[in-house]
């Protein structure tokens, strides 16, 4: 514990020496408005004793990460006066400590206080002479100190117990607030080392990496810097590797990576000093500890973080359960006459594929549906669902369901994408998000079981393998699964390629629809998208069409042909909901962040000095800009993807921009955002095609230059074009467009497929399933020595593919559901 008691004096020192710099506020508690649930941050109202703050009031509110607060203690917090846009001026305490228990009157006082039972003033003068003012640092350290006081069995418990509950917890607070750790963090880490936190942080902080979502590797870096960690220290080097497995799985979407890509990314972030060098031995036997401890999981040349191999795993066992627990509920109904019934009612004449289709989705637990553009998904599901009713006599008023659960429910990865839906079924959706009860706050355990009886999930390619594992996990038994998307768009942000490899498994009945139903009153923008996904370079590419355009230019004049459509098309009457452009990056002359602006001051532009105008780091936004949401905020109903229109901008009269507020309008409803939320929107007059996923417009403007080289690939054209409903225009240089259809999309690294095949139809068996039996160093079969992952065999490929996990299955695992 000394180190936790370091930490307090040095903080206090510093308070001390500068308290005409740092502002400061030192009294009694009143009362806690304030206690959160699940971190240690509160909100106090405190009489003021003193301060150097002009605060001319006798209590102020402090906010901040505290310990048990007791009623009778004289605290004195370190921080900040803040003007909360809501409940006005507060203190906002980066830091606090007891006032008066680095005296010997103090401490006298202290240990002779009401909760120290039984000691009085005399007794606590002889701790506080027998043992200096170091006391509670001592106790903390080491109980026994008191043995030496002359003190009862009686006495030494109560003061050893008192200012363990007083100061342990209190002086870990105050510790991790010096190291600049939020509310949730510092609540995670005391959560999970307890009193022991502030040892881990000194003697490991690379521990935190490995156990607490949210640390990165320089933050623990920093630290390690301060405290003296040896540069190839166990703690650094595992902490690297595992941070490289997870850059590599974000940076490239595959959920493994292989021995020699893993050990360049981690050398790239260990050597952050040129004047040492990272032991290469010590980082392959690192690497095989990781292993042994189920941190990550190695089979033959592939290495996965164990979360992602795990997810892998659970997507098989679930999707195995649903198909099993399905077959005892399937129907005996003529679907061919209640399909007939349905057409009649929506005034449509299905085509064969399109019947075979809603009749598999119907007899089938779980079934997937694919197609490109215009070859009626939507039209499909909408049939699905109705046949669903009528096969089932259920209605598909919302109102019929007052007290109980609807039975249809409908649920795609973006909020435009779930409206899309519910606008032609006419029934609710949403956000899959919304629908599990996930508020992105790593509460997947909490995710909400479904009820109903059919789920259909749209825009699947969008859905990666973390939280397809959280949705599949939430479906219960007997609840028939339609799965829908277009397998040629580009692949989920997230790692995994899921729907994909659902197809590509053949373990779960499916439809791909091809014959073209839309053609938007003779619209080629279906067609060309066709072509591209078949690798067929169109004859007419270069040609306009009535729906369709190119533009010959070079990277440099691509912002001025931009600007040149966009004006253009405002001239027409297209507004900035109407107009979309799309490009691959974000950086260059013809990336997202210089078109932005460009088309942001054509399609609002500053019409006067008296206009409402903020500026965010270097951003302007003004009322009507089109923004877009960059996170998940499940609370207030926004996803990331969505776009929203700027309504309202409130500038605070007293000239203190942190009370600024920005009033987005999104499809689904308004949000209110101050300024220190506003890094999660940003102009979205031109956006990744990413981004777009899910969404339609009217107008796509599209670019595609030399500059985007390492993104020219067919998925990225195909989405993009299927973007466009109205109109499309492209502009740039033909070879890139022709580079993007020669360039078929490399599928990522994954074995989803595998595991499907392997638990379904038992097809495929890995080597490796996991890690949850010990390692026994005893076994001839099990011999370290054999399968240590040295420098040469690291580079060489030369891995033993059980690493000690001989025998384990997948029945080893339990589900979670």
């Amino acid at each position: 514990m000394s180190e936790s008691m370091d930490l307090f004096q040095t903080n206090e020192k510093l308070n001390n020496s500068a308290q005409d710099e740092h502002p400061y506020v030192k009294g009694q508690v009143q009362t806690t408005f304030f206690e959160s649930s699940d971190s240690f941050y509160k909100v106090l109202l405190v009489k003021v004793s003193e301060t150097n703050l002009d605060w001319h009031e006798d209590e102020i509110v402090i906010t901040g990460n505290f310990a048990d607060i007791s009623d009778d203690v004289t605290y004195r917090f370190v921080g900040k006066l803040v003007d909360h846009p809501k409940y006005g001026k507060q203190f906002q305490a980066e830091n606090y400590e007891r006032v008066g228990q680095n005296s010997k009157k103090g401490l006298i006082n202290y240990l002779s206080g009401s909760e120290f039972t039984g000691i009085g003033p005399k007794t606590a003068e002889k701790v506080v002479n027998h043992l200096g003012t170091s006391l509670i640092e001592k106790i903390l350290e080491n109980p026994a100190v008191l043995n030496s006081v002359g003190l009862t069995k009686k006495q030494k418990d109560v003061i050893s117990q008192t200012v363990h509950e007083n100061n342990g917890v209190e002086q870990t607070i105050v510790g991790l607030n010096s190291y600049g750790f939020g509310s949730n963090l510092a609540s995670a880490i005391f959560k999970k080392y307890k009193e022991q936190a502030l040892e881990v942080i000194k003697t490991n902080p690379y521990q935190l990496v490995e156990d607490i979502s949210g640390i990165s590797f320089k933050r623990a870096d920093r630290i390690a810097n301060k405290v003296g960690v040896d540069y190839n220290a166990k703690g650094r080097l595992r902490a690297g590797l595992l941070t490289a497995l997870d850059s590599l799985s974000i940076k490239s979407g595959n959920t493994y990576s292989d021995t020699r890509e893993l050990m360049q990314e981690s050398t790239r972030i260990l050597e952050t000093d040129r004047t040492q060098q990272i032991d290469n031995k010590k980082l392959g036997e690192e690497l095989y500890d990781l292993a042994k401890d189920q941190k990550i999981v190695v089979d033959e040349d592939k290495i996965y973080l164990k979360n992602l191999y795990d997810d892998e795993l659970r997507i098989a066992e679930n999707m195995k359960r649903i198909e099993q627990s399905g077959q005892d509920k399937q129907q005996s109904h003529d679907f061919s006459k209640i399909i007939q019934k349905v057409e009649k009612e929506v005034g449509i004449e299905y085509d064969e594929s399109q019947k075979k289709a809603i009749n598999e989705a119907m007899i089938n637990p779980a079934f997937l549906l694919t197609g490109g553009p215009g070859t009626g998904k939507t039209t499909i599901i909408n049939g699905i669902v109705r046949t669903f009713a009528k096969a089932n006599d259920l209605s598909l008023d919302i109102n019929d369901y007052k007290e109980q659960a609807y039975p249809v429910l409908l649920a795609a990865p973006t909020g435009r994408a779930a409206k899309k839906m519910s606008d032609s079924t006419k029934i609710p959706a949403s956000t899959i998000h919304r629908l599990l009860g996930l508020t992105g706050h790593g509460d997947e355990e909490a995710a909400n079981d479904l009820e109903g009886g059919l789920l259909i999930v749209d825009e699947m390619s969008m859905v990666d393998t973390d939280l397809f594992k959280i949705l599949s996990q939430a479906i219960p038994n007997g609840m028939k699964v339609i799965f829908v998307g277009d397998k040629d768009q580009l692949p989920s942000v997230g790692p995994g390629q899921v729907f994909y490899d659902l197809l590509r498994s053949h373990t779960i009945p499916s439809v791909e629809l091809n014959q073209i139903h839309r053609q938007n009153d003779g619209s080629t923008i279906v067609e060309l998208a066709h072509d591209i996904k078949n690798g067929v370079m169109p004859q007419t590419l270069l040609v306009n069409q009535r729906d369709r355009s190119f533009i010959n230019c070079n990277t440099q004049q691509v912002e001025s042909v931009i600007k040149q459509v966009v004006n253009k098309a405002k001239v027409k009457g297209f507004s900035s909901t109407d107009v979309q452009v799309l490009a691959p990056m974000y950086r260059g002359s013809a990336g997202i962040d210089r078109l932005n602006v460009e088309i942001q001051n054509i399609m609002n532009p500053p019409t006067s000095e008296a206009q409402k105008e903020v500026d965010y780091r270097g951003t302007k936004y003004r009322i009507g800009d089109k923004v877009l949401q960059l996170v998940n905020v499940p609370e207030n109903n926004i996803f990331n993807g969505d776009i929203g229109k700027v309504v309202g901008i409130e500038i605070n009269k007293e000239n203190k921009h942190y009370l600024d507020k920005l009033t987005i309008a999104f499809d689904q409803n308004e949000v209110t955002y101050t300024r220190n939320d506003w890094n999660q929107l940003t102009l979205a007059y031109c956006t990744s095609i990413h981004k777009a996923q899910g969404s339609e417009f009217k107008m796509v403007i599209l670019p595609i230059v030399p500059q985007y080289r390492r993104m020219l690939k067919r998925n990225l054209l195909y989405t993009a074009v299927t973007r466009a409903s109205k109109m499309l225009i492209m502009l740039g240089d033909p070879n890139s467009f022709e580079e993007c259809i020669e360039n078929e999309s490399v599928n990522r690294k994954t074995t989803l497929k595998q595991r499907l095949q392997y638990v379904i139809n038992e097809e495929y068996q890995p080597k490796v399933i996991g890690a949850k039996k010990e390692m026994s160093t005893n076994s001839k079969d099990n011999n370290p020595a054999d399968f240590i992952l040295s420098e040469e065999k690291i580079l060489g490929n030369d891995i033993d593919p059980m690493i000690g996990m001989q025998g384990i299955t997948p029945q080893n695992f339990n589900n979670d559901k």
